[in-house]
């Protein structure tokens, strides 16, 4: 997919400052968009995992949680989950995931999830930080 096409999916109030309240206010914090392209008819579980699961093991691993948008457009429409994490700095984020990976909860509730197959086909990370123009989070 291209960058323009997926940046365009994205809703705009997710730019807008108050989306992002519940982020940090440090300036070195880091921010991570993820785009995860689910399998056909696999959306609803990944939503699921997240909802019961993921968001509190993120937190867990020093990642925070920010926000969570499925597309209302074709050709994403219900097979697409963006959202957005923040790390203390880019180190941090490399080591959440580390520990992420490593933490033997977020083990059993992956194999778990995908006891009928695989959830996620593929992964999109874009690290961001604010511009010094940015209104404050």
């Amino acid at each position: 997919m291209k960058r323009r096409t997926l940046l365009q999916s994205i809703p705009a109030i997710a730019f807008a400052p108050s989306a992002w309240a519940n982020a940090s206010k440090s300036s070195s914090d880091v921010f991570e968009l993820r785009v995860y392209h689910t399998y056909d008819g696999k959306l609803d579980d990944l939503l699921t995992r997240f909802r019961e699961h993921t968001m509190r093991i993120f937190e867990k691993h020093g990642m925070r949680n920010v926000a969570y948008w499925t597309p209302t457009d074709d050709p994403l429409k219900g097979k697409t989950l963006f959202y957005v994490i923040a790390h203390a700095s880019r180190e941090a984020a490399t080591a959440n995931w580390k520990s992420f990976s490593d933490d033997p909860e977020w083990q059993q509730v992956q194999k778990a999830s995908e006891a009928n197959g695989k959830l996620v086909e593929k992964v999109d990370s874009t690290f961001l930080t604010l511009t010094d123009f940015s209104p404050s989070l």
